[in-house]
């Protein structure tokens, strides 16, 4: 048990190091875009957007590969070797000499996420079922951690040049690589290992393997209208705050500093006692309910003030997640964790690459002086009807199974 407590340990280390890397080089990701470029802010934007785009279809495609290779060669060699080409990425990108470099560096980014994918396969491996929502909550923690760290190092280290927190990444995710490499132990055991298939090891052949689990066929589609839905908050917070309230970057900063802090505390800390309370069934219903009321809230806000209590309803929705997570992977056996967390990384990626342009421009179009509607406030509205229908599937999914493992419906 103690080895196992550890392994978990060094998974949400790992992920901690992963995220804070992804975050250092946001505060600086447009100042060297305009530098290779030549172009204004608004140009780099646009470049912005489509490095993120190129980021998520390729980790779309490539997480299920991912995800496979783990079921068949065990979790440590692919979990370091994602890490190892994190690493040698960042300085691809550190030392970019055209706008170019940035779009082939990314696509890298997008084929070696695989720490994520492998990283909650390998949670799966040690945790017993009973306690798996609470460890994939640790997923959660370890993004809020990183992304108060990373953008803030990122922030410091960009004074000195825009390139510099590249290089602070690539240093930051080597050391990861080598301490993994030096302490950390196979989870999968060869009995529980399968043959690689690439009929399987792809979006679609990965989703169709999974239509024999029907609960987890369920929730995946109530996930889609979920994570499309966060892109209300996660693509639009800083021109809706600006816009709405006249927010400076610090306030956008310090804002999303207090949801970082908000999402560690609730997925690291407060699962561990909503869930075996609640349950995991009822976990879900109460999260996506208090995710809905938030999004609404926020759409209404008059006071920049109110968005800090609006933040703390939002959040408090993140029990939602892990005990979606927990459900899903206790349907499959051991032998296709990796297939699982690399079908749900795909699914996160597609919804990445549809949501960020659909509420960005519900955002922009609502804000237009000639629009039929005045409402800055139109992609939280829209985020809070699709995560009532992700509650509606979740119901529909979960009754009959919260009457078979006698949870409260």
């Amino acid at each position: 048990m103690k080895n196992k407590k550890a392994a978990v340990g060094f998974i949400f280390i790992t992920l901690i190091l992963d995220v804070t890397g992804i975050g250092i080089i946001i505060p600086v990701m447009p100042s060297l875009i305009m530098e290779l470029t030549g172009e204004g802010l608004s140009a780099a934007s646009e470049y912005g957007g489509w490095l993120i785009f190129a980021y998520a279809f390729f980790q779309f495609l490539f997480a299920p590969i991912v995800g496979a290779l783990s079921d068949r060669y065990g979790r440590r060699p692919v979990l370091l070797i994602s890490l190892f080409g994190f690493g040698v990425d960042y300085l691809f990108l550190a030392m970019a000499p055209t706008i170019g470099w940035l779009f082939i560096g990314r696509v890298i980014s997008g084929i070696m996420g695989a720490s994520f994918t492998t990283g909650a396969a390998y949670i799966a491996d040690v945790s017993p079922p009973e306690k798996r929502a609470q460890n994939f909550g640790l997923i959660g923690a370890a993004f809020g951690l990183g992304f108060i760290i990373g953008p803030v190092i990122g922030g410091l280290l960009g004074e000195f040049g825009p390139r510099v927190p590249f290089y602070a990444a690539a240093a930051l995710t080597l050391l990861n690589w080598i301490y993994g490499f030096l302490v950390l132990p196979e989870s999968l055991p060869l009995e529980n290992r399968r043959k690689f298939e690439w009929n399987r090891a792809n979006p679609v052949g990965n989703l169709l393997n999974l239509k024999k689990y029907p609960i987890i066929t369920g929730l995946i589609f109530a996930l889609i209208f979920v994570y499309v839905a966060a892109h209300a908050v996660q693509s639009t917070w800083s021109y809706f705050t600006m816009y709405q309230f006249d927010w400076s970057e610090s306030d956008v900063g310090y804002s999303l500093g207090f949801v970082g802090i908000l999402s560690a505390l609730v997925q690291g800390v407060l699962i561990r006692w909503t869930i075996p309370k609640l349950g995991q069934v009822m976990s879900v219903y109460v999260g996506l309910i208090l995710y809905m009321i938030g999004l609404v809230l926020f759409s209404i806000a008059s006071e920049g003030w109110m968005m800090y209590p609006y933040m703390i309803v939002y959040c408090l929705g993140g029990i939602a997640g892990p005990a979606i997570q927990g459900i899903m992977s206790n349907q499959v056996p051991a032998t296709e964790q990796g297939e699982l967390q690399g079908a749900m990384t795909s699914m996160m990626s597609a919804t990445s690459i549809v949501g960020p342009p659909l509420m960005t421009y519900l955002f922009a179009y609502g804000t237009r002086d000639d629009a039929l509607f005045h409402l800055p406030g139109a992609p939280m509205l829209l985020g809070s009807l699709l995560v009532l229908l992700g509650l509606i599937f979740s119901w529909k999914t979960l009754s009959g199974y919260a009457r078979k493992s006698k949870e409260p419906s």
